[in-house]
């Protein structure tokens, strides 16, 4: 039997209620396949921030360098730790130390599921640059508190970096429709940007079988709203990608429903899996959060581990339950009712 070593974060808020959700299905379809997960716990967390001053061990990244993948729930509290000092204690060093450049998170509205828009009809799937660009934390403060201070913010932009994250996104293509949108503001940034489309047209020489455009941020945002069919696979910088895959959970009907993973594609490290929504202090403990989303971002763990006819009858589970509209109100329907729909489902699946 094959065994998969998991390091499972769940982090706060409702990263604990959904993550023992993902967790059920996980086990579920594994006994099922007949693979095993063994998920080792950690509790890293702004919780963890708050007793100890870290928001992870200091040998925390060599603690997850032994694992096959990384799941992770939820983290923040920000009426107790600034966001700034859990992401970059936490997500952002997990990100970089393990090469994971490439997120993915896809959007596509499940049966039974209204988006704010459109009932039906689209099936994007957004690559974000994951390491470097806008988020590099590249920068400093100077003459803090004083009337000439400065803060200095510089996004880097590498070649390599760049052309590894347009490769990927013309390689993810490839398997699909086989059309890329490449997104920039090129036309303001007239050095980072510029460059970024100089290389999608050298990597896009590379893939006559893939068409390509190319498209400035505030473009795409409103054809994400108006002619969201027309998309297949969009590539941006850390940045531009992280504001337009929160617009495409918007379309797909919600964070609820927006699942991502963090690849290290030449698997010299563990990838990470989590869903996009943060920790919802305000419903924390409440047992409504949906745990589609990080149902999701599991069956998206499970692919990426080799079980793709698990990760398939995860999906399609989920899809028999929001048809019979569950999950699809948010507040509604319990974590506990959702999940068992979902487990029902896979249950019964041939």
């Amino acid at each position: 039997m094959t065994t998969y070593r998991l390091a499972l974060i769940p982090g706060d808020g409702i990263g604990v209620d959904v993550s023992d959700a993902a967790m059920a299905v996980v086990q579920a379809a594994a006994r099922k396949h007949s693979f095993d997960v063994q998920a080792t716990r950690l509790d890293w967390s702004c919780a963890h921030y708050l007793r100890t001053g870290e928001m992870m061990p200091a040998d925390g990244i060599e603690t997850l360098r032994g694992f096959d993948a990384i799941y992770l729930g939820a983290v923040g509290w920000p009426e107790t730790v600034p966001d700034s000092v859990s992401l970059h204690g936490l997500l952002l060093p997990i990100r970089k130390a393990f090469n994971q450049y490439a997120n993915i998170r896809p959007h596509r509205l499940l049966p039974g599921v209204e988006g704010p828009l459109r009932s039906t009809g689209f099936d994007i799937l957004c690559i974000r640059e994951n390491t470097e660009g806008e988020y590099s934390g590249a920068g400093g403060r100077v003459h803090q508190g004083r009337d000439n201070e400065v803060a200095v913010e510089t996004a880097i932009f590498t070649r390599a970096g760049v052309e590894r994250i347009l490769r990927f996104a013309f390689d993810q293509a490839r398997a699909r429709r086989g059309h890329v949108t490449s997104v920039t503001k090129s036309n303001a940034q007239k050095y980072s940007m510029v460059f970024w489309d100089e290389l999608t047209r050298e990597v896009a020489a590379d893939y006559p079988d893939v068409s390509v455009s190319m498209m400035h941020v505030d473009a795409m945002a409103a054809k994400m709203v108006m002619a969201p069919e027309s998309l297949d696979v969009v590539v941006a910088s850390n940045l531009f990608g992280d504001i337009l895959t929160d617009l495409g959970a918007a379309i797909q009907g919600g964070l609820g429903f927006a699942a991502s993973a963090n690849i290290c594609p030449d698997g010299s490290g563990p990838s990470m899996f989590e869903p996009v929504h943060g920790s919802a202090p305000d419903i924390a403990g409440k047992r409504i959060a949906n745990p589609i989303a990080a149902i999701w971002s599991a069956a998206l763990m499970l692919e990426h581990l080799g079980q793709a006819r698990a990760a398939n009858e995860i999906l399609a589970a989920i899809s028999v339950a929001t048809a019979q509209h569950i999950g699809t109100v948010p507040g509604r329907d319990s974590t506990d009712t959702i999940t068992a729909a979902i487990l029902a489902a896979l249950e019964d699946h041939a």
